[in-house]
């Protein structure tokens, strides 16, 4: 006799299409109680569609959902709070210039708790953050704490609302490592405590840390459900995409030639006087991929937009092929791209895309005055059009589409649209900022591929990225940002991501190690 599996969710028969396209087809999915159930899909598997249904953002056109063996119906996110029923977006949903303590009761001011008072809402935000681990200041304003604090907001928003069941959308997508580790203790302690944890993630080695049970999406679909320890990141990377897929980056030794970036001197001032860039110098080399690691904010993104002619720098030098760029007084990113750079912006929704242009417009943002796309101020639609659908094929952009708006692709199809553009255009300097955040297995290896593919022909790529597995699988030298300085310079094939991780904190290990035998 086997005991009885009790189930928070349920879901049958579930369908929802948009227009021609089936995001969810028949789904079947059953969470056990108290456990972390992983959703793991490529980008446009349905995995997000399936959520928002269950948290009343969409209707199903078909289908059923039972809460803890209930059948109920969620027609609005208010009837899924009172389920039980908490979301964590992938973009949180704060009011920046608010409290932590605002943010947290707001759209609860008509319930029991705010009638208490703030006195009694601040006891209650106090009570969960002993409970469940969750540290925060609740007097502290949102836009003022880092993004893994403003996680921790969005988290206790729910549990304040009574979420039992607790849906997180791409969780780790913003966070740096240590963050990660922290969110991970956290998930744990809610597990403990009852709560039912449901993740969608593409991050395989965080599924297998974190979850107990998996299921798979490909096309709408949930193909596979596996219980976590019996199963491993190959078998779910070849079910997610429907084919083998390599996990590590193929790729040769570099042959690197002459240097066709530099960087000399390099500081950035900013508007209350803080120095962000602490005189950094920097080379990049024709046939190789130079990774600068960090944790966010220490400089590194700064530096990309100051090379790609975004933001003026406040002292320094900068050569491009050998040629002299004043980056003081100042060349816009148009400038920068005319000397043959492309530039993979890390916000692909603040500098990458237009989000209410449909995609052949965004396929060309930049290089609409190219002769190819455009006689003067008339574009070709035509030749655009064609382009843009190659572009699509080519880096597997889906739906196929051209006439859609940006706003309707998914985050990692998004991310694919502004690589494929700034790929295509064939620079000989690449700036690629956090390349794969947000994006599935199968496209991860994909973009990869095109990165090294770029390197072996000669170009020189600038990577940053803050997943030590990306730096570590691709770049050919690293370089480490902490508090606007390189805290650290490796050949990559001779580190490994401990010694990376001291060097995001400040500390050398090899310098200390020089000094320790100078001292014996």
């Amino acid at each position: 006799m086997t005991d009885q599996v009790d189930f928070a969710i349920e879901l049958k028969n579930i369908s929802k299409s948009f227009g021609a396209v089936q995001a969810n087809k028949n789904i079947h999915l059953k969470v056990e109680k108290g456990t972390i159930h992983g959703i793991v899909g490529e980008n446009g598997a349905g995995k997000s569609t399936l959520m928002s249904i269950l948290y009343g953002f969409y209707k199903a056109d078909q289908g059923e959902i039972f809460v803890n063996g209930k059948l109920t119906q969620i027609h609005n996110s208010k009837e899924a709070i009172a389920a039980g029923i908490g979301m964590v977006h992938q973009h949180f949903m704060l009011v920046e210039n608010f409290t932590i303590l605002e943010n947290v009761i707001l759209g609860a001011e008509g319930g029991q708790m705010l009638a208490k008072g703030e006195g009694h809402a601040r006891e209650e935000l106090a009570r969960l953050q002993k409970d469940y681990g969750l540290t925060v200041d609740p007097d502290a304003i949102v836009e003022d704490v880092s993004v893994g604090q403003q996680q921790r907001v969005e988290i206790l928003k729910a549990l304040y609302r009574g979420a039992e069941i607790l849906i997180l959308d791409e969780p780790t997508g913003v966070l740096t490592p240590k963050e990660v580790d922290q969110l991970f203790a956290i998930l744990l302690q809610l597990k403990e405590q009852g709560t039912t944890i449901i993740m969608i993630t593409h991050k395989l080695r965080e599924i297998m840390h974190i979850t107990d049970n998996v299921s798979v999406m490909r096309r709408g679909e949930i193909i596979a459900d596996r219980v976590t320890k019996n199963t491993n990141p190959q078998e779910l990377a070849e079910l997610m995409v429907g084919r083998s897929v390599l996990l590590k980056v193929d790729k040769g030794p570099a042959e690197p030639k002459e240097k066709l970036l530099e960087i000399k001197g390099l500081e950035y001032v900013d508007e209350q006087g803080v120095k962000r860039i602490k005189g950094v110098d920097l080379h990049v080399r024709a046939g190789e991929i130079l990774g600068i690691a960090g944790v966010s904010g220490n400089g590194q993104s700064l530096m990309l937009e100051i090379i790609a002619g975004i933001t003026k720098a406040s002292k320094g030098e900068m050569l491009i092929k050998g040629k002299p760029v004043d980056i003081v007084k100042g060349v816009d990113a148009g400038q920068i791209r005319d000397m043959d750079v492309a530039h993979v912006p890390e916000d692909r929704h603040e500098m990458g895309l237009v989000l209410q242009f449909e995609e052949w417009e965004n396929s060309i943002l930049g290089y609409h005055n190219d002769p190819k796309y455009s006689n003067g101020q008339i574009l070709k639609p035509g030749v655009i059009r064609q382009d843009a659908r190659d572009m699509m094929e080519k880096f597997d952009i889906r739906p196929r589409n051209e006439r859609l708006t940006s706003a309707k692709f998914s985050g990692g199809n998004q991310q694919k649209i502004v690589i494929a553009r700034e790929i295509n255009s064939d620079p000989d300097i690449l700036l690629i900022g956090q390349p794969t955040r947000g994006v599935d297995i199968g496209a991860i290896e994909y973009i990869h591929n095109q990165i090294v593919a770029m390197r072996d022909a000669g170009k020189a790529v600038l990577l940053v990225s803050v997943e030590l597995d990306e730096i570590l699988s691709l770049s050919d030298r690293t370089i480490v940002m902490f508090d606007g300085n390189i805290s650290g310079e490796r050949i990559t094939s001779e580190t490994n991501d401990g010694d990376l991780g001291l060097l995001m904190a400040g500390i050398d290990s090899q310098q200390q190690d020089a000094t320790n035998k100078g001292a014996q």
